[in-house]
C-alpha cells in the first residue's frame, strides 16, 4: 500500500489547484479521478462544455450580428448537433492535455477509479476493470463535485428527457425545449438554445429566479428573454412529466396548465457526488443533498485531517471560487500560510445575454441602512455599443453617499463576465467614484460604460448636495 502526504479525490477546479499547490510545497501528492480522464465535472460536463456550447451557438447562429442584420440573419443556415459537438471535443481535448501536462510538470501522480474510504487514513480505488488498489495519506481533500439531481417523477431516457450532464449529447436540435429549473444551469441552457432559434419554455416553481442577483438586473434580463420569444412559466409547481407516443413531452403544472415540447431538460439542482465514498468509514456524514459541511476559513471537515472544497460544499459553486478553496485547503492542511481571498468575488452567469455581479446588491445596501446612490449606463449609450449593434445591456454601480466608495457593480449584456473585473478591482481596493470620473478609458470600448455610469451617479449626488441651497429646505 502506497503512502502519500496528500491525497485529493477529484480533479476538478478545487482538486487540481489543491494538488498543484501541495506539490509546489514539496509534498507527495496523489489525485484520484473516477472519470476516464482528469478534469472532473468542470471539464467534461459542466463549466467548459456549457461555455463552449454557448460560444459555438452564438458564432454559428450569428446572434451577435442580429442587431444590424435582423433576427433572420444566420452564419450557418442549418445548424446540427454535430456542429456543436465538433468544437466541443476540440476544446475538451485541449483542456485535458493542459491539465495532464500541469500534473506531470509538478510531479503530481494520478490514479483512475472510484475511491472509497476504508478508514480515516486509507482509501480503496476500484478501476474500470475491477482492479483494486489501496492508498494511505496524512491528509485528504474531498473534491468530488456534484451530479445532477434526478427525482423519480422525471422519466429520464437520454433521448427526449435529459439532465444537465446528458444535454451535451443530444442527438439532434429539437424544434422546442422545456427547461425545468430557472437556476444558473437552467437559465444558461435555456438561453443558449433560444439563441439557436429553438422555441424554449422555462418552468420555475418559484415566482422569481436568480434571487442572489440585483433585482433591477434580473428585471432587465427577464425583459430580454421575453423579447427574444422565450415563454416563462413561474409560480407553478410541476405535478407530473409524461412522454407521449408522438414523441412530445408534457409537463403538467399546478393549477391545470400544461407545457408541451419536443425535448425536456431537468436542471433543478445538483447533488454532492459523495454516495460512493463510504463516508461513515472515515467519520463523516453528508447532508440530504450529499454535501459536506466545512469550516469556511480552513475548509476542514469535522475530521481535522480531511478537507473538502468545490461544489461538494455548496454555494457559491463556481469554478473560480473552487480553485481558491482548493489552494486554501492545501495550504492549511500542509502548514503553509494561505492568504484569504477578498470578501467580494465576481459571479458570472454565461446566459445569453451574460450577467455578472460583484459586491452588494441594491437590496443588501438598503438592508444595511447605507445611504447610497446609483449610476447606470446603457450599452447603447456608448459608441462601442453602436458599433457592435447592441440595443440592450446595462451596467449599474452603487456608491456610498458618505464615502463615495463603490459598494456593488452589476452588469447584464455582451461581455459582462469580462467587464466585471474592473469593478471587482476598484471594489476590493476600496476605490471611490472619483476613480471612474477622473480616469481615462479606451475609446470606443464597452468599458467606457463605467465612466458613463459614474458620471450618472456623480450628477445625481451633485443634485442631492445642491438641493438644500436651491430649494431652501432638505
Amino acid at each position: 500500500m502506497e503512502h502519500y502526504d496528500f491525497i485529493v479525490i477529484g480533479s476538478g477546479p478545487s482538486g487540481r489547484r489543491a494538488a498543484v499547490q501541495a506539490a509546489k510545497l514539496g509534498r507527495d501528492v496523489l489525485v484520484v479521478e473516477r472519470g476516464r480522464k482528469v478534469g472532473g465535472v468542470s471539464v467534461h460536463t459542466g463549466t467548459i462544455p456549457s461555455k463552449t456550447l454557448r460560444e459555438t451557438a452564438l458564432n454559428l447562429s450569428g446572434w451577435r450580428e442580429r442587431g444590424f442584420y435582423g433576427r433572420s440573419y444566420r452564419v450557418k443556415q442549418d445548424i446540427t448537433a454535430d456542429d456543436l459537438r465538433t468544437r466541443l471535443q476540440l476544446t475538451l481535448t485541449h483542456e485535458v492535455e493542459v491539465l495532464e501536462h500541469q500534473f506531470a510538470r509538478n510531479r503530481v501522480e494520478t490514479a483512475s477509479g472510484e475511491a472509497r474510504f476504508i478508514d480515516a487514513h486509507t482509501i480503496e480505488v476500484t478501476g474500470d476493470e475491477g482492479e483494486m488498489h489501496r492508498y494511505s495519506a496524512d491528509k485528504f481533500l474531498i473534491a468530488v463535485g456534484t451530479v445532477p439531481f434526478r427525482p423519480d417523477y422525471i422519466p429520464f431516457d437520454g433521448k427526449t428527457v435529459f439532465d444537465s450532464d446528458e444535454i451535451l449529447d443530444i442527438p439532434r436540435l429539437p424544434r422546442s425545449l422545456a427547461v425545468i429549473g430557472a437556476g444558473v444551469i437552467g437559465v444558461e441552457y435555456a438561453t443558449i438554445f433560444q439563441a439557436l432559434d429553438v422555441r424554449v419554455t422555462l418552468v420555475e416553481p418559484r415566482n422569481s429566479m436568480l434571487d442572489f442577483i440585483d433585482r433591477e438586473l434580473v428585471q432587465d434580463f427577464t425583459y430580454q428573454l421575453r423579447d427574444a420569444g422565450m415563454a416563462l412559466r413561474f409560480g407553478n409547481k410541476v405535478e407530473a412529466v409524461t412522454r407521449h407516443e408522438d414523441g412530445l413531452c408534457e409537463i403538467a403544472l399546478e393549477g391545470g396548465r400544461k407545457v408541451r415540447s419536443h425535448m425536456l431538460l431537468f436542471a433543478a439542482g445538483r447533488m454532492g457526488a459523495t454516495g460512493s465514498l463510504d463516508l461513515q468509514a472515515c467519520g463523516l456524514a453528508s447532508d440530504h443533498r450529499g454535501r459536506l459541511e466545512v469550516d469556511p476559513k480552513t475548509l476542514q471537515t469535522s475530521v481535522p485531517h480531511i478537507y473538502a472544497a468545490g461544489d461538494v460544499i455548496g454555494f457559491p459553486s463556481l469554478a473560480s471560487t473552487s480553485m481558491e478553496q482548493g489552494r486554501i485547503a492545501a495550504c492549511h492542511a500542509l502548514g503553509a500560510t494561505a492568504h484569504e481571498p477578498p470578501e467580494y468575488f465576481p459571479y458570472g452567469i454565461y446566459s445569453v445575454p451574460e450577467m455578472s455581479t460583484v459586491g452588494m446588491s441594491e437590496a443588501e445596501v438598503i438592508e444595511r441602512g447605507i445611504p447610497y446612490e446609483v449610476g447606470v449606463a446603457r450599452f447603447r449609450e456608448t459608441s462601442r455599443g453602436h458599433i457592435m449593434g447592441l440595443d440592450k445591456g446595462m451596467l449599474k454601480m452603487i456608491f456610498s453617499l458618505k464615502t463615495q466608495r463603490l459598494l456593488g457593480c452589476h452588469i447584464v449584456g455582451e461581455g459582462a463576465t469580462e467587464l466585471i473585473h474592473i469593478g471587482q478591482a476598484v471594489l476590493n481596493l476600496k476605490g471611490t467614484l472619483n476613480y471612474f470620473v477622473e480616469n481615462t478609458f479606451n475609446y470606443p470600448t464597452l468599458a467606457e460604460a463605467y465612466k458613463v455610469a459614474a458620471l450618472d451617479a456623480y450628477n445625481r449626488m451633485a443634485v442631492i448636495d445642491a438641493a438644500p441651497h436651491i430649494s431652501g429646505d432638505v
